[in-house]
């Protein structure tokens, strides 16, 4: 391993080419950067776990990617692609059929809005949830060391189950937040990766060599037979992630589990969530004055019904869970999990669900403590955070009582789009995660016009790790490079 400072999209692209014969691509904000790392590597010639360098494929569209993903497993080569929004939709199709046909692959997805009343290029779950029962197993990550660490077990658990993967992270938010991590070398894998391993998918892939027959037509007299031998697989999808995850410890020395409980094991009141607001909750955890427990949901699809049970303090009164995404007519998503988990075991509990961040909506440990007082209170059942409602009055009333002293130095940063403000805080970072022993932490904001209008650029810096997914209120230095914006903004 060794210590650098890189984004999310990055730590993905690296474990990704490690791992894989073929990338087959196609660029959608925010993952694009994935595949233009996995190109430029392969022109490079740089080695992957199988001594090869990646074959990279650009197609015409989405849906043809992943077409050409599906053809490519099938012929025996270990295949990726990267993808958000409504480019994973295009994929669907050959999704069902890859998942189908057990080939084992992992999608890596920087979670983006789907478009609905308007489009949206920033990150909320709605992409991910239209894919649950496509068959793949879904995995989140919270932060940019996540992303490195469980895409490894990730990439394991899909060799050794023959499942089909989703990995996603926060776009916008994980996959282009700059952060100091240690990020996972190819002599570390080889240390935990057998080549055999990958032997029994190759010796099973369509060669004239080795004909065999697939994608057929049946009929009833034996669809549902074929269709219900699935299962056998499947019922040990949740043990074979977590070997997966204690073989990437072996190399990591950081251990991660299907769900994760932060907080009193003894508390009455606990909020369930995925993602990089789980971390943003432990701070503001951290500073509440009641009891609060947060359980974090690593491996959403299958739902690790038996250790969710497990991690639930005896006795809990309130249970919220967060949602970043809505669904407007019922839900089938994280909620829909912890209620039906709720219901097999009899518990009694108190539930609330709330709605945060879609569209990248910002989420504060200054809206995480709202919700903890929401649920100790019993006030709203369902809730939005984030936004003033003052039409169906669901929104929850947000103070300003967290102490952010989260770095021992923080800077803002005001530009105007493509006036270089953005590559040199970019460039500033990378200096010091290089040059000192400082950890330093990247985020910027612009919308989507990019070129021309506001970026804000914020920076952090700490002698300890920062993992703070969320953008500093108290900061020491404020730059504006544009003095226009001195009268339009509250700089």
């Amino acid at each position: 391993m060794k210590k650098v400072t890189i984004d999310g999209n990055y730590a993905a692209s690296n474990i990704a080419y490690m791992f894989n014969d073929v990338a087959v691509i196609y660029p959608i904000t925010p993952s694009s950067p994935m595949a233009e790392n996995v190109d430029v590597w392969a022109n490079e010639n740089k080695q992957n776990i199988f001594g090869n360098n990646v074959v990279v494929t650009q197609m015409q569209s989405e849906a043809g990617v992943a077409g050409a993903v599906h053809g490519s497993l099938i012929a025996g080569s270990k295949t990726t692609t990267f993808t958000s929004s409504q480019g994973l939709l295009l994929m669907i199709p050959n999704m069902y059929k890859i998942a189908g046909e057990g080939l084992p692959t992992v999608f890596y997805v920087a979670a983006r809005s789907l478009a609905t009343h308007a489009l949206n290029i920033f990150c909320d779950y709605s992409d991910i949830y239209a894919c649950l029962k496509t068959g793949f197993n879904i995995v989140n990550c919270s932060s940019v060391q996540e992303v490195n660490d469980i895409a490894i077990a990730c990439e394991l658990a899909s060799v050794k189950s023959g499942i089909p993967y989703i990995c996603f992270f926060d776009g916008f938010r994980t996959s282009h937040e700059l952060n100091t991590i240690y990020q996972t070398e190819l002599n570390d894998l080889h240390k935990i990766v057998n080549p055999t391993m990958f032997a029994e998918f190759k010796n099973r892939s369509m060669r004239v060599d080795s004909p065999y027959c697939a994608g057929t037509n049946q009929n009833p007299d034996v669809f549902m037979q074929n269709r219900v031998l699935a299962l056998d697989k499947y019922k040990t999808a949740i043990d074979d992630f977590r070997m997966c995850l204690d073989k990437q410890q072996e190399i990591t020395g950081r251990h991660y589990d299907t769900i994760e409980y932060i907080g009193d094991t003894n508390a009455k009141n606990i909020v369930v969530t995925m993602g990089s607001s789980a971390d943003i909750l432990e701070l503001a955890q951290k500073q509440y004055k009641n009891k609060v427990g947060i359980i974090k949901v690593r491996m959403l699809k299958p739902f690790d019904e038996k250790r969710f049970i497990e991690l639930l303090p005896k006795g809990v009164k309130n249970i919220t869970i967060l949602e970043r995404n809505l669904d407007v007519n019922g839900t089938d998503t994280l909620s829909g999990f912890v209620h039906s988990t709720l219901f097999k075991n009899n518990i009694k509990a108190k539930t609330y669900s709330g709605c945060f961040g879609l569209g990248g909506k910002e989420f504060t440990p200054d809206m995480a403590l709202a919700v903890f007082d929401n649920m100790i209170n019993r006030q709203k059942e369902f809730f939005t955070v984030g936004v003033y409602d003052d039409v169906t009055n669901t929104s929850l009333e947000v103070k300003n009582n967290f102490k952010d002293a989260i770095a021992d130095f923080a800077m803002r940063v005001y530009g105007l789009g493509s006036d270089g403000s953005v590559s040199s805080v970019k460039n500033t970072i990378k200096i010091l995660g290089k040059e000192t022993a400082s950890y330093v932490q990247g985020y910027f904001d612009y919308d989507s016009k990019k070129s021309g209008s506001l970026t804000i650029s914020h920076m952090r810096a700490s002698y300890q790790p920062i993992n703070a997914p969320f953008n500093a209120t108290q900061v020491d230095i404020v730059m504006c490079n544009n003095e226009g914006f001195l009268k339009k903004y509250d700089i």
